[in-house]
């Protein structure tokens, strides 16, 4: 099998993870469109981090169809249909293709691209972003990462956390793909929202005693939602994530709102809406904090 790792989608999260990976000795490839990769290609990847600056200069390329160990999809929903199709589904046919993306609803198109080679995938604990166009700055520590498959052998996914794990990531299997996704959907979408809809952090948030209700409210709604899809979650176990952040945390969907580009708000806050009112479970806080953030 090939010793290459691939990165669809090297922005602020995927870069970071290109970068870890090259330093730790793996053969990465970094695809995207012409701009983003031509930027690589010219100067690199610089990762300004708490380990100080770290740099790397992976492979570039528009498509891929060359075999890889791992394929991590790192781009943002809006983006994804469009990413995928620059990559052949039988890249990995012995490898894993694991998604990073928020959201809910994006496994249908991974597994519809990768069938049964595509393992679900959320970073938690982490904040980086592009302050220029080649540099990223990680304002958390290393990320967390949690991964699971509802198709792969245990073996597969085994192997796809080691590799992760080796470039100084913390890794984490869990039980299947949909308690991967709730896990952090259930608090990151009263986070995006919120912050969103106020431009505020999350410890000005928080602070906030009135703020801070809301989200308490949002994320029970958003916790009843995933139990009624059949995962179990604790608000308190959520809210003590929410506690452990950085006062100066924002969110990616927020800072996109900000500057006017497309944002993941609705594969965030609107697939959980969608999923409220398919199991006929009721979200008016969230709902509230979606329409302050601008979504329908």
């Amino acid at each position: 099998m090939s010793n290459s790792i691939a990165i669809l989608g090297p922005g602020a999260v995927g870069g970071a993870l290109a970068t870890r990976l090259s330093l730790a000795g793996y053969h990465v490839i970094c695809i995207g469109p012409p701009e983003t990769i031509g930027l690589v290609a010219l100067a690199g990847i610089v990762l300004e981090s708490r380990e100080g600056t770290l740099s790397a200069r992976p492979e570039v390329r528009e498509r891929l169809a060359t075999p890889v160990r791992l394929l991590v999809v790192s781009v943002k929903a809006p983006a994804l249909d469009e990413a995928l199709e620059r990559v052949e589904p039988d890249v990995v046919a012995s490898g894993v293709a694991l998604s990073l993306l928020n959201g809910l609803e994006h496994m249908g198109a991974m597994h519809g691209r990768f069938g049964d080679r595509a393992a679900a995938g959320s970073v938690s604990h982490y904040q980086a972003y592009r302050p220029g166009r080649v540099q990223i700055v990680e304002a958390s520590a290393a990320p967390l990462v949690t991964m699971a498959s509802d198709t792969l052998q245990r073996s597969d996914v085994e192997m796809a956390a080691d590799l992760l794990r080796s470039a100084k990531m913390e890794v984490r299997v869990g039980q299947s793909e949909k308690r991967v996704l709730w896990h952090k959907a259930a608090r990151i979408s009263a986070l995006a929202a919120a912050t969103s809809a106020t431009g505020r952090t999350v410890g000005d948030l928080r602070r906030d005693p009135v703020w801070r209700d809301r989200l308490r409210h949002a994320i029970t709604e958003a916790c009843a939602v995933a139990e009624a899809d059949g995962v179990a979650l604790r608000v308190g176990a959520q809210l003590a994530i929410i506690d452990e952040i950085s006062d100066e945390t924002t969110t990616s969907a927020a800072r996109d709102v900000a500057d006017g580009r497309r944002s993941e708000l609705d594969a965030i806050v609107g697939a959980v809406l969608r999923a409220a009112e398919r199991l006929d479970v009721s979200t008016p806080t969230l709902r509230e904090l979606a329409t302050l953030a601008g979504l329908p």
